[in-house]
């Protein structure tokens, strides 16, 4: 019975959530979704609950993220049209310079400061450092995806910091990025911001009217032979399965599933393609299903949190958590600038609601600064996920980074991912100096 009161909890939760961010203006003006608040307002009642609660109840429930990254990942590229190579890299070879430099930069400024500092002083284990990137760019769901990591390395303590690293920097990335909006804003650096005070109350709340509400899908196949959702969601798991299959193949321990679902999904939209029956798969059905799983995994997330790891590491996760945000905003307002040669506020303010807290932060602020898409921004940061969500941000690369620590050692890892920074930062004011120059 503890998966039917585990989907009770997280159902109520997320109600909750939204019931209280309908009520208290202070976290709409935040931004704040309502996962994160379901899950904090979970995260005290378990707290003042304490032993009372059933230990079954909490391990299932602390299951739930690790199973969804799996369905956010396969279906990152599923439905989607594969745009052209050259238009890709045309527009959004600079996004990408922006975000792997905030990507890689996450990696040398956390690996360091643990290896050099942290785990000399605070006895943390160098993959402490892995954390930020982790957190910050992959979010609950990459930790979440990352569980069976942590515990076959002997580090389940991992689990608990990354879920924290994750809420603080989502709540972090929202709150600074209000801050850096509205300092532009009376800069005069951008003009279409909408400011809170200017949303009518049912936007305020997260409501659609009754007469504006979008759809939430396109059926492609008729009800008769089978339900949409149940065609699409099969879609979904047949792509997990081949996620799966490639994972049996891989020989690296403690490699998660989570990254090769994403190829599993690239795999089956090719094929599915290259078949001719693109009409069968709709995008934004897709994109409800990813939507829906991340919501339930973040209260998951955030629910489950162990307050007593947290508490006994306050001081080395305050230093990294401050660390990092000190490296996004520095990459925000002093590389933004200086690699884009228009809408540089837009294009890197998105990065950074990225860098901070996942993709859905980034598009959030990207939303209230550049409302009517009147900038390339919104298709110069959707163009660059198709090059950056492979690798960072809950990519290959950051489930093979962890394993790497623990085989390799901090040191090696943290000099690779100092030369890729050194490498991305040349191609960013490469990138900065072809524009200056086209501008002359």
């Amino acid at each position: 019975m503890s998966a039917v009161y585990v989907f009770i909890a997280l159902c109520g939760l997320l109600v909750l959530g939204k019931a209280i961010r309908m009520r208290v203006e202070l976290l709409q003006s935040l931004y704040l979704p309502s996962s994160i608040i379901g899950g904090m307002v979970g995260l005290a009642v378990l707290a003042l609950l304490g032993d009372r609660v059933d230990p079954e109840f909490i391990g299932a429930m602390r299951k739930v993220p690790g199973f969804l990254i799996n369905v956010v990942f396969a279906t990152l590229f599923l439905g989607a049209a594969a745009p052209r190579l050259k238009t890709v890299l045309g527009l959004a070879f600079p996004q990408l310079c922006l975000g792997q430099v905030m990507a890689w930069g996450q990696y040398v400024v956390g690996l360091g400061l643990a290896g050099f500092v942290l785990s000399r002083f605070c006895g943390v284990p160098p993959a402490f450092g892995n954390l930020l990137e982790i957190g910050f760019q992959g979010g609950h769901g990459t930790v979440g995806g990352m569980i069976e990591a942590f515990e076959t390395f002997g580090w389940s303590d991992g689990i608990a910091l990354g879920y924290t690293v994750a809420t603080i920097g989502m709540v972090f990335g929202i709150v600074a990025g209000m801050a850096m909006i509205n300092w532009a804003h009376r800069r005069g650096i951008v003009k279409e911001v909408v400011s809170f005070s200017r949303r009518r109350s049912y936007e305020r709340k997260g409501l659609h009217l009754r007469g504006g509400r979008p759809s939430a899908g396109v059926q492609t196949v008729m009800c008769d032979s089978i339900d949409s959702l149940a065609w699409h969601l099969a879609v979904v798991g047949v792509a997990i399965a081949i996620g799966a299959l490639v994972h049996a193949l891989v020989p690296v321990k403690g490699f998660p599933l989570f990254p090769l679902c994403m190829i599993g999904g690239v795999v089956l939209q090719a094929s599915v393609s290259a078949l001719g029956k693109d009409l069968l798969v709709d995008r934004t059905q897709i994109e409800r299903i990813s939507g829906a799983s991340l919501d339930f995994l973040v209260v998951a997330a955030v629910a489950t949190i162990r307050l007593d790891v947290v508490a006994a590491h306050w001081v080395p996760l305050a230093a990294l958590i401050v660390s990092g945000a000190a490296w996004s905003v520095f990459c925000t307002m002093y590389l933004g600038p200086r690699v884009f040669r228009e809408a540089w506020f837009e294009r890197s303010i998105a990065d950074f609601g990225q860098a901070t807290g996942v993709t859905a932060t980034g598009l959030v602020l990207l939303r209230t600064v550049d409302p009517e898409n009147k900038t390339c921004a919104a298709a110069s940061f959707g163009y660059k996920q198709l090059l950056h969500e492979p690798f960072m941000g809950g990519g290959l690369w950051t489930a093979l980074a962890l394993a790497l620590v623990y085989r390799w050692g901090w040191f090696p890892v943290f000099l690779v991912s100092l030369a890729m920074l050194a490498i991305w930062t040349a191609f960013a004011f490469l990138c900065g100096r072809r524009n200056n120059t086209n501008k002359e």
